[in-house]
């Protein structure tokens, strides 16, 4: 399907008007008019993009005010922007290449964050021997803050497991949390303390809930470094720095749709059916429901969801989100159907 015009909470095929419950929009910004009034008026100042390294002699501001609210935002020592989130984790991999003996990786874990040589965190629902014996190693652990197909923050309670002859370094994908879980939408972050961590590195799409495209490193200040003086970094033309400083000065819109983001998914919560053919939690914009031909019975409703098929994967997906922009109307809407459906299955 073919749209030509952004798909908010309506989407238009074929002169025919769809509510739209797809997208990775989960705050609703690329059409909000303040937002893009903000963006506007950047792009006037900064231009509409700057092709030159980070590391040049020419250094603009606007990344470091944007860079300034990112790091206070997600609660980091330290943060830096690249342009894109795919770009952010393989530079981060890259610069942990050399000081990494073994690398692990939770299931499902983004490509972006993929190293053909990382071991599996488990095997067979428990964790890799490996990760117990008492050979001394630098290993460094990947996962996605939220897997595809969970609603939930990933549990890593199980990294305390690992015997202390391990040097952990931990990197977390938040592209589908950042703007959406923790206090204001910072992530996971800066919750996750676990003892015996040496060092944490976020990385995240900036594309998605945060409505920019980019890509974010977050660490403490010697890592951030280290990324400033890896040779991808510094061959590569940063984010747009009228998308940087808009992240700074979008704070305020952050916040009141987070709250708005926050008040639909209680609203859900309150009026959804639990059911073991419905995954959803209250605090994730994103329902995977498991009716069958749920894709086809909600267009014919006039509703759109997502649905595709990774590469990888054999079965196409279906993704129901919610963002902040809904109305009371279409969430009662896309409910009554899902009740309605999913206790045909059960």
């Amino acid at each position: 399907m073919k749209v030509t015009k952004f798909p908010d909470r309506i989407v238009k095929i074929d002169n025919e008007k769809y509510l739209y419950f797809g997208g990775t929009a989960y705050l609703g910004l690329p059409p909000n008019k303040k937002f893009q009034k903000t963006l506007c008026k950047n792009i006037a100042r900064w231009g509409s993009a700057y092709g030159s390294s980070r590391n040049a002699n020419i250094q603009l501001t606007a990344y470091q005010k944007g860079e300034t609210f990112l790091t206070e935002f997600i609660k980091a020592k330290a943060a830096i922007t690249v342009s894109s989130g795919m770009l952010a984790g393989q530079i981060v991999l890259d610069t942990l290449a050399s000081e990494t003996d073994v690398f692990y990786h939770f299931p499902d874990t983004h490509i972006a964050i993929s190293k053909a040589e990382s071991l599996p965190f488990f095997i067979n629902n428990q964790l890799n021997p490996r990760l117990l014996d008492e050979k001394p190693e630098k290993i460094t652990i990947l996962t996605d803050a939220v897997a595809t197909n969970t609603v939930k923050a990933v549990e890593l309670s199980f990294l305390e497991e690992i015997t202390n002859h391990k040097e952990i370094t931990l990197v977390i994908d938040e592209s589908h949390s950042l703007g959406i879980l923790g206090t204001n939408g910072c992530g996971i972050f800066s919750n996750n303390n676990q003892s015996n961590i040496k060092r944490k590195i976020m990385v995240s799409s900036l594309g998605k809930a945060m409505g920019l495209s980019g890509g974010l490193i977050a660490s403490d200040y010697n890592f951030i470094q280290q990324i400033r003086e890896n040779n991808t970094f510094v061959a590569s033309a940063g984010m747009n720095p009228a998308f940087v400083k808009t992240l700074a000065d979008a704070e305020s819109l952050y916040l009141k749709q987070h709250h708005k983001l926050k008040k639909n998914l209680a609203y859900i919560d309150s009026k959804l059916l639990p059911s073991k053919n419905i995954l959803f939690d209250k605090d994730y914009p994103v329902i995977y429901p498991k009716i069958e031909n749920i894709n086809t019975i909600l267009a014919s409703h006039k509703i759109i969801i997502t649905n595709f098929k990774y590469t990888s994967e054999d079965h196409y997906l279906n993704r129901i989100i919610i963002t902040a922009n809904h109305k009371k109307k279409d969430l009662d809407k896309i409910i009554e159907i899902l009740n309605q459906y999913q206790s045909k299955d059960e």
